[in-house]
């Protein structure tokens, strides 16, 4: 499972030209899941984004988590983050999870983060989204 976050000042994900979730400042999550990802996968991944020390304190340090900001969470699955990228010049997806699998896992991690914090938005699983953001500094993370 690998999770990308985003320090992001706004975010947003539309489908079929609505926008379906959105938060004005916190993270911006693109989430991969792979074959023999778990629910203790989910979980640890969970409790790690939420306590990730990514926003600045008084002093300017990455000292805080997205709860002490109060910012929001973006939770998109992005399946393309399990693609193999060492041979050839086309991305290959042997090692992501079969989509069944996958929903089921990003559905366990967004109930996951959901039950330790309140401000989550979710995409569309398997859906064709547009994403939007600004990324804050830039500050970008890969959790796994």
């Amino acid at each position: 499972m690998k999770v990308l976050v985003q320090r992001a000042i706004d975010a947003s994900v539309t489908v079929d030209g609505k926008v379906i979730g959105s938060i004005d400042h916190g993270q911006m999550v693109l989430v991969g899941i792979e074959k023999g990802d778990t629910e203790t996968d989910t979980q640890r991944l969970a409790d790690k984004l939420l306590k990730y020390r990514m926003f600045g304190d008084e002093d300017g340090k990455m000292n805080l988590n997205v709860q002490q900001v109060g910012g929001g969470v973006l939770l998109i699955s992005q399946f393309t983050l399990a693609a193999e990228t060492k041979k050839g010049l086309r991305p290959g997806f042997s090692t992501a999870a079969v989509p069944a699998e996958g929903e089921r896992l990003f559905n366990d991690f967004v109930s996951k983060v959901r039950a330790q914090y309140d401000k989550v938005e979710t995409g569309q699983f398997g859906a064709d989204m547009k994403v939007a953001f600004i990324n804050d500094g830039p500050v970008t993370f890969m959790l796994d």
